[in-house]
């Protein structure tokens, strides 16, 4: 009996657990349809889950597609004035759970310290930080070169990596830095421009970030038939100028000349096309390294206003011409000239010249002159008519960020006859560089620009255009002739004589400014003047305006402040004259035609198929120097034929077969750009200066794409104790 109780129990408690098993199983089943069906589940809060999506999530990748900052060119668009290049930002893991981490802090602090140039207690300091993952380095720990990205792999350090980012080069260095401007990364990691026109254009240089998304394992490869994404990368807009390469070295180079011996407070030089407007070379010193971004001073003295001093002179006997009010001939008494609230004088201690003509007046640059003009002959309202004729009293609208307004003084009587030669009044360069267009090419006042062209460089599509702009037409081709005519005679018989080049007819005007203390008037004292010289050539068809401005330059008496302004205006203007083709009047003999040819501009021969003998023959005949990465027949040389070159100028050949790495010690910036271009090269450049260690082994063979690490160091100067100058007298000036 108790058997047969304990079997029923026994059919019972089975029957149950099976009935249970059934509405599981149901359970499950349901479950799983119901989750096939609807592909979603309940989350942890609650929410509904979709598989599908959340599939994707754990196995969908991306990653970012990075692109270049855009490329800023000369005027030619062969030479890269702005570009990237790759560079590495170290950075080390310290989360103890992830394999590669950093294992031996003091280890590691003292073998990366020296190599970052930072003290090893800060490395220490952040190699401590155990709350992060990762960290990075700062400042020292960015835009490492591949030559220090090496030097620290071989240390085989764990936990520390690199991170590959984009550089930004300026090649030629100090080369119209306030011009270019510079960038840094901002708070993203884009790289962001903070001054010139990479700050101006950064809505057109900046790159547009791509991406790619794909399906891996668990691994994190790509799934060969998992769905792919991508977004294409947009690399930056490039941007074209109308700053010449050649003639914006042949300045950089006159500036620093002067700013060696004459050590200004401050100068600047702009060159321009007078047909056009377009600026073909800009300059200012104090200067910088904008791969170095040591910025002393961050104002562009070229969009600057201060007291023009007498380049003013130019347009009032301009507007007084005009006017048919200016009789050449015609005598006045020069020394002083009385006038309501004060006295004007000639810059001889108000002795003068005696009686003497207007056209001697100009040429003199004497005060008296230009204050009857603007008095007598033309009357206060029609002067300042042609004030605002020539644009003197408006910015120009120059494509440059920061240009200053003029400040034209004009209460009172006193305020207004100083205005015309120069004093009370400020101006800009490039107002006055603007205004004399009108003279030089026949009474047309364009207006100045530096931004040919901006391209998209893979569509080719032109997002922004330049064409040159007339900005209004002062005066007559006549008068234009006429006051050519008359600054030709100020650097032929006047004041402009240090300026007077042989075998070119150059027409200008010479300014001494004064400089105001405010309250306490004008600055005194031998050589505290702002000295200029505003020039054309050739003075019956112009080609070039030179304009050039030097600030308090360390004079020691007898030299004048026409002794930096012309040591930058005439070799300035002499070499670019010879690298546009434009010859000399005068030539005495076949020997001196061919001295005139070297000396500076000159086409480049195509040299390609000939022997590397016979090349170099032909190229070193024509004194320049000529380094050849190979034995054979010439296949590419850089610069390439028919650029027009200067005197000494390195030429680069490009032989058949495998191309052989010279030794490039000793080489510029711009040397080295020459070789990376011909047989491209990826350049990684540390310095500024010239090559002292170069990556790739002398004689060994260049392959493209490799990299080519060059380390530049500038020449060490000796610095002479300066003496006290003695008391001089005050420099006579124009």
């Amino acid at each position: 009996m108790k058997e047969t109780n304990k079997n029923s129990h026994i059919n019972v408690g089975a029957a149950i657990l099976m009935l249970l098993f059934v509405l599981l199983f149901f359970a499950f089943i349901g479950r799983f349809f119901y989750i096939e069906w609807t592909q979603a589940v309940s989350g942890s809060d609650g929410e509904k889950v979709d598989l599908m999506e959340l599939g994707k999530d754990k196995w969908t990748r991306s990653k970012i597609l990075e692109a270049d900052r855009g490329t800023i060119y000369d005027r030619t668009g062969e030479n890269a004035l702005a570009t990237d290049i790759p560079s590495f930002t170290l950075r080390a893991i310290l989360d103890e759970n992830y394999e590669d981490h950093v294992k031996d802090v003091s280890k590691t602090a003292a073998a990366l310290a020296p190599i970052l140039e930072m003290e090893q207690s800060d490395v220490t300091e952040i190699l401590s930080r155990e709350e992060l993952f990762q960290v990075e380095f700062g400042a020292s720990g960015k835009n490492l070169s591949l030559t220090q990205k090496e030097e620290i792999e071989k240390l085989d350090l764990p936990g520390v990596g690199f991170i590959p980012t984009k550089t930004r080069l300026y090649p030629n260095e100090e080369f119209a830095s306030h011009l270019l401007g510079f960038t840094n990364e901002n708070e993203k990691g884009v790289q962001e421009g903070l001054l010139g026109l990479e700050k101006e254009l950064n809505k057109y240089l900046v790159p547009q970030e791509g991406k790619e998304t794909y399906q891996s394992d668990r691994e994190g490869f790509k799934l060969p038939y998992g769905n792919e994404n991508i977004t294409p990368s947009k690399s930056g807009n490039d941007v074209y100028l109308t700053i010449d390469q050649k003639i914006q070295v042949l300045m950089e180079n006159a500036l620093n000349e002067a700013q060696e011996k004459y050590n200004p407070e401050r100068m600047t030089a702009i060159v321009a096309d007078p047909d056009t407007g377009k600026i073909l070379a800009m300059g200012n010193r104090p200067t910088f390294d904008p791969n170095l971004r040591d910025v002393s001073n961050y104002t562009n003295m070229a969009l600057t206003a201060f007291e023009p001093g007498s380049t003013m002179k130019v347009f009032t006997a301009a507007a007084a011409i005009e006017e048919g009010v200016y009789n050449g001939d015609e005598l006045f008494q020069s020394g002083q000239y009385s006038v309501p609230g004060g006295r004007v004088s000639d810059h001889n201690a108000g002795e003068g010249w005696g009686m003497i003509s207007f056209d001697e007046g100009i040429r003199q640059s004497s005060n008296v002159a230009a204050s009857i003009l603007v008095k007598e002959k033309l009357g206060y309202d029609k002067y300042e008519d042609y004030l605002t004729k020539f644009g003197l009293d408006a910015k120009t609208g120059i494509d440059l960020p920061g240009e200053a307004s003029s400040r034209i003084t004009y209460s009172g009587e006193l305020e207004r006859i100083t205005t015309g030669f120069g004093q009370g009044s400020t101006i800009t360069p490039i107002q006055q560089v603007q205004a004399i267009t009108a003279i030089a090419n026949g009474g047309k006042m364009m207006q100045p620009y530096v931004i040919e062209k901006i391209v998209d460089p893979e569509s080719n599509e032109v997002k922004l255009n330049h064409e040159p702009k007339v900005a209004g037409e002062p005066i007559s081709k006549e008068t234009a002739t006429q006051t050519r005519d008359l600054l030709r005679t100020v650097v032929t018989d006047g004041t402009g004589t240090p300026y007077n080049i042989e075998g070119y007819e150059i027409a200008g005007k010479t300014g001494t400014a004064q400089i105001s203390e405010g309250s306490k008037g004008y600055m005194s004292g031998y050589g505290n003047n702002i000295f200029s010289f505003i020039g054309m050539a050739p003075a019956d068809d112009p080609e070039l305006i030179v304009y050039v401005a030097v600030d308090r330059p360390e004079l020691e008496y007898p030299e004048l402040g026409s002794d930096p302004v012309s040591l930058i205006f005439n070799t300035v203007m002499k070499n670019s004259l010879q690298y546009l083709n434009i010859d000399p009047i005068e030539k005495e003999d076949n020997a001196s035609e061919e001295a005139e040819e070297t000396e500076s501009g000159q086409l480049l021969k195509d040299v390609t198929g000939m022997s590397v003998k016979e090349a170099k023959k032909q190229l070193e005949d024509k004194d320049l120097s000529v380094t050849s990465l190979g034995e054979g027949e010439v296949v590419g040389q850089s610069p390439r034929p028919s650029t027009k070159i200067l005197n000494g100028e390195r030429i680069i050949l490009q032989t058949e077969g495998n191309a052989t790495m010279p030794d490039i010690t000793g080489w510029s910036l711009a040397d080295v750009m020459k070789l990376v271009e011909l047989v491209e090269l990826k350049p990684n450049v540390m310095g500024s200066g010239y090559v002292v260690k170069q990556g790739i082994e002398t004689g060994s063979t260049i392959k493209k794409d490799d990299y080519l690490v060059a380390e530049l160091k500038t020449p060490s100067s000796e610095t002479e104790e300066e003496e006290e100058p003695e008391e001089e007298p005050e420099p006579i000036t124009d």
